[in-house]
């Protein structure tokens, strides 16, 4: 089955070379752009209109990992003073809606708010939360079970159990929620 058979109605292109790999498992919603060299492991979904382009450097998405309507990935590609920033989003992640991440990196368990920034060369550490509306801003790192709010991003707390249960939960929801919307998406 070719690749736009699978996913109706969203973009995948190839671009300088390098295509789209997509495991068979993963949600690619109708709306959303997949373009160069990004890598969608098992069970993951990206949404409706998010645009993950990888032209001057790659971009991977984990396992079971969500990426939430209107997000956008994007990546920084080498110059004189770096081999650039690859995006990358670990296994069991929650990208919330209309967040940017740009040339960071987002470790297992990791979750970006709705509305979030994450900028070049950022980490956000296993099981750590960038909130809501923040901004990470250029290689800045956020330790794992830690929870970083506002505009500079600065530490709040550490994560407790409830919010980590939160962010399974979340991740178990949308793993199921993508196979239906695919489901009926093939139906049509």
């Amino acid at each position: 089955m070719l690749m736009r058979d699978r996913y109706p109605g969203a973009t995948i292109l190839p671009f300088d070379g390098k295509e789209p790999q997509i495991h068979e498992s993963a949600f690619v919603a109708p709306g959303a752009c997949i373009i160069g060299d990004v890598t969608i492991h098992a069970e993951a979904s990206v949404w409706y209109n998010c645009v993950l382009r990888g032209d001057i450097h790659r971009i991977e998405v984990g396992a079971r990992s969500n990426v939430q309507d209107g997000s956008v990935f994007h990546v920084e590609g080498p110059r004189p003073d770096t081999h650039g920033c690859p995006t990358i989003i670990g296994e069991d992640c929650v990208i919330g809606h209309m967040a940017l991440v740009h040339g960071a990196t987002v470790e297992d368990r990791g979750f970006v708010g709705m509305g979030a920034i994450a900028m070049d060369d950022c980490r956000i550490g296993e099981g750590a939360m960038l909130a809501a509306g923040a901004l990470l801003s250029p290689g800045k790192s956020i330790p794992a079970g830690e929870i970083w709010v506002g505009r500079p991003a600065k530490f709040l707390r550490k994560q407790d159990p409830a919010q980590i249960e939160k962010v399974r939960f979340q991740t178990e929801r949308y793993c199921a929620l993508a196979q239906k919307h695919l489901a009926q998406i093939r139906g049509l």
